[in-house]
């Protein structure tokens, strides 16, 4: 008998007593797991887990204030050139002589590598990990726009902060491409010896908006 063989047989044995006509949503699942370790503070334990990773947080109490603290965070780059995906919040542009380039019409990888910074929104934040989840709404953006700039500049609202992965995932629409980003891009090899910036952006700022 095959490995094939022998997995498919015991699968059939393990169903042997459920009824034929029964359906997976017919028996309850219990979901008394912990739904998050985040504590009461979760835009806190949020900031220093993404400062953990090695990313930069900024804070601000409105988003009145998000246009200056952009143009803060660019000059502070020394950005001349920025990427701002559809969508993005005209109200949140900064303000300053920064060339803007518009996402679309659809711009080149080589338009891309030569910008100096992209900014976007994002879906939802994980506190306990310090995740951010894009899922190409609004302000996002497709994927290439927050993968090739060096510099990845993300606006997110202390609402939009979820405490862990189970609160997350019920605010996450399954069907749309989902992307975890948990710091600046970064790997290592087998001494352990990191580098940054070889499949994504070196550098991620987060901007937090309100929940001071």
């Amino acid at each position: 008998m095959s490995s094939r063989e022998t997995v498919l047989a015991r699968i059939r044995a393990a169903l042997a007593d459920v009824p034929a006509e029964e359906r997976p949503e017919d028996v309850p699942v219990p979901r008394g797991y912990r739904r998050s370790h985040a504590g009461a503070d979760v835009v806190g334990r949020f900031a220093e887990r993404v400062a953990d990773y090695r990313a930069t947080v900024r804070r601000v109490d409105t988003e009145r204030e998000v246009p200056a603290a952009l143009a803060e965070a660019l000059t502070a780059r020394g950005a001349a050139n920025v990427v701002i995906p559809a969508g993005f919040p005209a109200h949140w542009r900064p303000a300053g002589a920064f060339a803007v380039l518009f996402d679309p019409p659809e711009l080149t990888l080589r338009q891309l590598d030569a910008a100096d910074a992209v900014l976007s929104t994002a879906a939802v934040g994980i506190a306990e990990t310090g995740t951010l989840v894009l899922d190409g709404g609004p302000g996002q953006g497709r994927r290439a726009l927050t993968l090739v700039p060096d510099y990845h500049l993300c606006v997110l609202r202390a609402e939009q902060i979820a405490g862990d992965l189970p609160e997350a995932l019920e605010r996450l629409d399954p069907g749309r491409p989902l992307t975890f980003v948990s710091g600046p891009s970064a790997t290592s090899d087998i001494e352990l010896d990191r580098v940054e910036g070889v499949h994504g952006p070196r550098t991620l700022e987060v901007l937090l908006v309100g929940g001071a």
